[in-house]
C-alpha cells in the first residue's frame, strides 16, 4: 500500500538483479529503484541491504505512513523529523532534510505497537511526534555505508484513535500484505467496526499518497542540483 502511489506516479516496473526483486523507473530523467521492505526494523534493514547489494545507490529516501502522537494532528499531514530514534537501543539518527518546511520533533522507531496511554504521554513529553516501525533500521544501514538518507512519512492514524489495537495489527502480515481470512473472521466478531476499519484504510491510503507526493517533489528539486541519482 505504501509503495503503490510511487509505482503509479513514477510508472515503476518490476525488475530483478540476481536474487533481489525491486521496482525500477526514472524521476526527472534520473534512475530510481524502489522496494517495499516489510514491517519492523529487521525486515526493513534486510530489505534495504538486499537492494544495496543489487544496485548502486547514491541516496535513500524512506516513504510511507506513520502514527502521530498528537490527537489534533491532521490525517495525511507530513512528518518531517529532526531526528529518528531506535527505541530498542536509544540510538539517534539524523536524516538529511529535503522538505520545504523546517524539520520538527522525533520519529520513534519500535517493533511494538504502543497503545498504553502513559507510555504515549511519556514519549510525547520527550519530543516524539510520531511512531513507525522501520526508519531507524534503514537509517542505521545507510549511515554504516555513508549513504545520505531522508524520510517522508505522513500521518495515517493518531494515538487517540482506539481502533488500532493488537487485534487489528494482527490482520497484516510481516511483509505488509493483508490476511483475508483473518480479516473476514475479525468482521464476523466485530461487525460494528466495519465503518471504522474502512475509514482507517482510506486514511492510510491518503497518508501514503501524500508521503509519496512530498518525496517526489523534494527529490525532483534535489535532482535539479545534480547531487542525487536514486530514491528507494
Amino acid at each position: 500500500m505504501e509503495l503503490a502511489p510511487l509505482r503509479r506516479r513514477l510508472s515503476l516496473r518490476r525488475t530483478r538483479s540476481g536474487s533481489c526483486g525491486f521496482f525500477a523507473g526514472s524521476l526527472a530523467g534520473r534512475p530510481v529503484a524502489a522496494t517495499a521492505t516489510g514491517m519492523g526494523r529487521l525486515l526493513a534493514t534486510r530489505g534495504l541491504e538486499d537492494l544495496l547489494g543489487a544496485v548502486q545507490v547514491e541516496r535513500v529516501v524512506v516513504v510511507g505512513i506513520t502514527g502521530a502522537l498528537g490527537s489534533d494532528t491532521a490525517i495525511g499531514s507530513l512528518v518531517d523529523p529532526e531526528v529518528v530514534v531506535d527505541a530498542a537501543t536509544g540510538v539517534a539518527f539524523h536524516p538529511e532534510h529535503l522538505g520545504e518546511d523546517d524539520p520538527f520533533g522525533k520519529l520513534w522507531t519500535t517493533d511494538e505497537l504502543v497503545t498504553d496511554r502513559a507510555d504515549l504521554a511519556r514519549l510525547q513529553a520527550d519530543g516524539v511526534v510520531a511512531i513507525d516501525m522501520e526508519t531507524a533500521g534503514i537509517a542505521e544501514a545507510c549511515e554504516g555505508r555513508n549513504i545520505p538518507w531522508s524520510v517522508f512519512r505522513a500521518v495515517s492514524d493518531r494515538a487517540s484513535d482506539v481502533s488500532l489495537d493488537d487485534e487489528v495489527f494482527a490482520l497484516v502480515n510481516a511483509d505488509g500484505s493483508y490476511r483475508p481470512g483473518a480479516i473476514a473472521a475479525y468482521f464476523v466478531r466485530h461487525p460494528g467496526r466495519v465503518p471504522a476499519m474502512l475509514r482507517m484504510s482510506n486514511d492510510a491510503k491518503l497518508a501514503a499518497a501524500n508521503a509519496a507526493s512530498a518525496a517526489i517533489c523534494a527529490v525532483e528539486r534535489l535532482f535539479q542540483t545534480g547531487t542525487a541519482s536514486q530514491v528507494d
